[in-house]
């Protein structure tokens, strides 16, 4: 075993450690949310990075932005993570005629730009809208992944006449790319809302304009601010379109593409899923939030899209939602009808729902709250009848599942962030012996072997490294990195991620600079008679102390 953490502590590394290493037993770790997807090539894993950074870059009135618009810069709004979710909201207006909606597009509508380069080109919600509604930033996450679901699958699903009887009527919402010519086939819409958008292009194209007022490609043409065209000709004083290519020839279109096309998938841990799926489905909620999909592997796919098994768990169909409708149409989808939103990622949400009803408090407290807005009308309203049934266990068994829908492996306390905390954790599981995917200790069984062993270290190492953490520390020399050390039961109270019980290498050396020298003696001379240089362990600094310096003078 010795060996074996010798190899541990060395070998695998010395490598430059990605998500894509393999932990114990050849089981990769999920990528994080909002990271690339597994399997990119050089080349699309540097596009992935320089869309990143053009999604957080800014624009200003200089190069195009407004002269109405929402944000400056796509992370502003779809910041958790970056290109997921967000607590911005967006302001959706029009009038309601006798049971028609209409959007006054001739007044700006329906979407308020809330933001302008001037108070003088600012929009308001005009006085004849009769329907005003919010929404927040809504995300599907790995949007290369979602787009490359073929088309006749999601229409598989539909069942517009509720024809079985069960109360659930979702629909495609059949929608043309705007990339697309006129006469091009119509495509299933997966993203936005209402799926009113079915590509990752043009889910670019319609925010670059629409949210910060850069004209593109796809739409080549400012939004007149409330629909003032003199107010336009005074307000923007940059040329159509605004959007052009760097110096690679890509457009800012083109990179955020790239970004949103390459997400990864949100990790699910544990990943053989939990007894509250099971609850999850018996009240109906699978119904729509259909768990697993499986992308095309035809029309020149990338290997890391093409063929992919997914759990976003919606079906993309889009269905009448009761009270929870928003009164807005957006092309097919009429104003009682809403996409079934993806779930992956749902643990980091804060708030939920179209118009952050759930908001704030703890996560079991949101999701009560959001499952029970879906009654008492509506496709809906079943399962939230059924959830307000559920005993305690149950209850906790199914906010459990949900609460796993995020989470990164090895994460115990779940804040995002793997660190000697959870080690701590991960080290008495390991004492604890079988497991189980309801018991917390699951959460760092990467390999799924109901063990918490010497395999998910290694995995624990991968993610620990991923997170910046220096993980090749060895206190004794004796070849097993002090993470593994403390995994196998080593002290380390102060969690700091070395053994409590290591001798340092050089304990003379009190500036910790590798060597014995002046700097060292300057620090015991002027802490002569305190513990803090205290070598022998008598509790004071003196001659003993002094001479034990003095014979370790030199590099450690």
């Amino acid at each position: 075993m010795a060996k074996e953490m010798t190899l541990v502590g060395s070998g695998l590394l010395s490598i430059c450690i990605a998500a894509t290493a393999l932990a114990g037993g050849g089981v990769a770790l999920q990528p994080k949310a909002g990271d690339p997807l597994l399997g990119l090539t050089k080349g699309q894993t540097a596009l992935f990075w320089a869309g990143r950074e053009a999604y957080a870059t800014p624009f200003g009135p200089e190069t195009g932005l407004g002269p109405v618009m929402n944000k400056s810069n796509c992370q502003s709004c779809h910041s958790n993570p970056v290109g997921g979710w967000g607590s911005i909201s967006v302001t959706r207006f029009g009038i309601d005629n006798k049971g028609e909606f209409s959007p006054l597009e001739e007044l700006g509508g329906s979407l308020l730009q809330s933001l302008a380069v001037s108070d003088t080109c600012r929009e308001i919600v005009p006085p004849e809208a009769t329907v005003v509604a919010s929404r927040l930033t809504n995300s599907s996450m790995a949007f290369g992944l979602i787009e490359a679901i073929p088309d006749a699958a999601i229409a598989a699903g539909e069942d517009p006449l509720d024809a079985d009887g069960d109360g659930i009527s979702g629909r495609v919402h059949w929608v043309l790319p705007l990339e697309s010519s006129p006469t091009s086939p119509l495509r299933a819409g997966r993203f936005g809302w209402k799926s009113q958008v079915a590509t990752v292009l043009s889910f670019s194209g319609d925010a670059t304009r629409n949210e910060m007022g850069i004209t593109n490609a796809l739409i080549p043409t400012e939004t007149a601010p409330n629909g003032d065209m003199a107010l336009l000709g005074m307000c923007d004083t940059v040329a159509d379109p605004e959007d052009h290519a760097d110096a690679e020839g890509f457009t800012f279109l083109d990179r955020v593409t790239h970004f949103q096309r390459y997400l990864a998938q949100p990790p699910q841990t544990p990943r053989s899923g939990m007894s509250g799926e099971l609850v999850f489905n018996a009240i109906g909620c699978n119904a729509c939030h259909v768990a697993q999909w499986t992308t095309g592997s035809t029309g020149g796919l990338e290997s890391a899209i093409a063929g992919k098994t997914i759990r976003p768990y919606s079906d993309f169909l889009v269905h009448d939602m009761g009270l929870l409708a928003d009164g807005v149409q957006e092309g097919d989808a009429n104003e009682q009808e809403f996409r079934t939103p993806t779930l992956w990622n749902l643990r980091t949400r804060d708030p939920m729902l179209h118009n952050g009803l759930a908001s704030g408090g703890e996560f079991a407290d949101r999701v009560a709250i959001a499952i029970n807005a879906h009654g008492p009308f509506g496709e809906g309203a079943a399962s939230a009848a059924a959830f307000a049934k559920l005993g305690t266990l149950q209850r906790q068994q199914l906010i459990a599942f949900l609460d796993s829908l995020g989470r990164d492996e090895f994460d115990f306390d779940g804040n995002r962030f793997i660190d000697t905390t959870d080690l701590k954790t991960l080290a008495q599981c390991r004492i604890q012996g079988s497991t189980n995917p309801d018991d917390p200790c699951a959460i760092g069984d990467i390999n799924q072997d109901n063990l918490v062993d010497i395999a998910d270290m290694q995995g624990f190492l991968l993610a620990a490294q991923r997170e910046g953490l220096d993980v090749t520390g060895d206190c004794d020399g004796d070849g097993t990195v002090d993470f593994v050390e403390i995994f196998n039961g080593a002290p380390d109270l102060d969690l700091d991620g070395v053994p409590d019980n290591c001798a340092p290498a050089c304990p003379a050396d009190l500036t910790n600079d590798g060597a014995v020298n002046g700097a060292d003696l300057a620090t015991m001379l002027n802490n002569w008679g305190t513990a803090v240089a205290d070598l022998n362990g008598d509790g004071t600094t003196g001659g003993a102390d002094l001479a034990m310096l003095l014979g370790s003078w030199g590099p450690c």
